[in-house]
């Protein structure tokens, strides 16, 4: 189709006529980069736009109709509520019709029309996104991870070659916009970053392949892709023209929302996505990678919007806009690839104290990645977080694996520059000593977290737990207190004592 026809399509699909169905008058457009979207009311109508951009191709009616399939077929995994089928445009003359008689010219997807505002960019521009829906997608999208398909085709995306291929396209495709959208010296730190990466990194890409932690992901989870509807989380629009961009490290779409939330400035968010996903799914080594990907999704935004600026169709405002939205993203991207200090902080107190709860807390409020022992222990065990553990999952064996797991992971992810905070009781001088050593020999930053309450306040708490992964029963309480060890002279210099009965704000202002 040449321009002039996509144009005339256009100008008939928005008139009400053109459907055999009621409409909501008038029908809308919106345009993105590589598609026009026409809501009608109860449906919405998407087609492809006729263009080769190299790393995606639907020059050809037959390419747009291949991949409008695939769309579909693609987007049943997260959002099957939406989708309905891909349907011919026929021409007769001038005219254009679904489902007519005439030469099939388009194919057009059909989809439910859901209001705009559940969107989670709207709810989030609104203030209606809450922590409960940023929970709900931390546990759907780790579903989504479990169940999305592996084979070796797929896990060959995950080789360097394959990885470099598809990060250093975005480069070349963006060369033309140094000097304007973004500077020369962001632009080589950045291509340095990654660079660097591939060549230092290895074996961590490697594990991540044996790991098979390379599968059919979604690719384009960004705010504006994922919606509430009928009270239920709604992931679509997923990558269908571009394998190497769906066949990708799970962590490749966590980085693409905790990317989203910070670009909002709601760091702590991100956050509270990145630590319910960490903890339903136990890949806490991914976050070794996270960083390259969060800065590829912030690279990738700035792209795919800079590319409004060559549309001839988008108006001079609409590019103005675009021009400081990519700008932005660029920065990000850029931001991300900046060294930071890890730290290391354990809980310490009896079950019921509050230590998950200030823990929680200290996570949001730094950044921080919160690893519970519950999770820990029962990802070692392979039972369901929420399932009970039974009493062999709580051997000295047992204990003593947790405790050093959550060390190597303490460990692990401080040296890559992330704040960690150990969530566990941390009872005994010999786990606090290992942790304090081990600390030390790397020249990760310190401190011991002791919550403490009222006993009857933590009974009355283990008594009123309810759908927590923590085991711990008020029974467990008197052998707590006769086991634990008090801390050393040199455990106290790293301490911050909180009384978990009082608001923390007032008595973690150090930290």
């Amino acid at each position: 189709m040449t321009e002039i026809d996509v144009t005339a399509l256009i100008q008939q699909m928005l008139q009400p006529g053109f459907y055999p169905h009621e409409v909501i008058e008038p029908v809308q457009l919106i345009q993105t980069h590589i598609s026009y979207i026409l809501l009608t009311g109860k449906y919405v109508y998407k087609l492809k736009k006729p263009m080769n951009f190299g790393f995606l191709d639907f020059s050809t009616l037959e390419k747009r109709q291949y991949f409008c399939r695939e769309e579909l077929r693609l987007n049943y995994r997260g959002a099957a509520e939406l989708y309905i089928g891909v349907l011919p445009i026929t021409q007769v003359g001038s005219n254009y019709q679904l489902y007519g008689t005439g030469k099939v010219i388009e194919y057009v997807l059909k989809m439910y029309q859901f209001p705009q505002e559940n969107l989670l960019s709207s709810m989030f521009d609104t203030k209606t996104l809450e922590e409960k829906h940023l929970v709900e997608l931390g546990e759907m999208l780790a579903l989504y991870h479990k169940l999305a398909e592996m084979n070796d085709y797929i896990r060959s995306f995950g080789k360097v070659t394959q990885l470099r291929k598809a990060i250093d396209e975005n480069y070349e495709q963006t060369e033309k916009y140094i000097g304007s959208l973004q500077t020369k010296v962001k632009f080589d730190e950045t291509k340095a970053y990654s660079d660097r990466f591939f060549a230092e990194r290895q074996e961590l890409l490697d594990q991540r392949v044996q790991g098979n932690f390379i599968r059919e992901c979604h690719g384009d989870l960004h705010l504006r892709n994922i919606a509430l509807w009928h009270d239920k989380i709604l992931m679509f629009d997923c990558i269908e023209f571009n394998e190497s961009f769906r066949f990708v490290d799970v962590m490749y779409d966590v980085a693409f929302i905790v990317m989203d939330l910070e670009a909002r400035h709601r760091q702590d968010l991100g956050n509270l996505f990145l630590n319910t996903y960490l903890e339903k799914t136990g890949d806490w080594e991914g976050l070794q990678v996270l960083p390259l990907y969060l800065s590829r999704q912030a690279y990738v935004r700035a792209k795919v919007t800079s590319f409004l600026l060559d549309d001839s169709q988008i108006s001079a405002e609409a590019k103005e806009e675009a021009s400081k939205i990519a700008s932005n993203y660029y920065t990000q991207a850029w931001e991300y690839t900046k060294p930071h200090q890890g730290k290391l902080m354990i809980m310490s107190g009896l079950s019921g104290s509050g230590k998950s709860t200030t823990a929680h807390y200290l996570s949001r409020k730094l950044g921080a990645i919160q690893i519970r022992s519950d999770a820990v222990r029962k990802h070692l065990a392979g039972i369901p977080l929420k399932s009970k553990g039974a009493d062999e999952i709580y051997t000295s064996a047992m204990t003593q694996k947790t405790y050093r797991r959550l060390l190597d992971l303490g460990i692990i992810l401080a040296r890559q520059g992330f704040s960690v905070i150990l969530d566990a009781k941390y009872d005994l001088q010999v786990l606090r000593k290992k942790v304090t050593q081990e600390a030390e020999e790397n020249n990760i930053p310190l401190q011991i977290i002791q919550c403490e309450a009222p006993i009857e306040v933590i009974k009355q708490r283990l008594k009123n737990r309810n759908g927590d992964i923590a085991d711990a029963t008020v029974g467990l309480l008197n052998s707590q207190i006769e086991n634990s060890e008090p801390l050393t002279k040199r455990e106290k210099e790293f301490l911050i004592t909180v009384n978990t009965t009082q608001p923390l704000e007032n008595q973690l202002t150090m930290l």
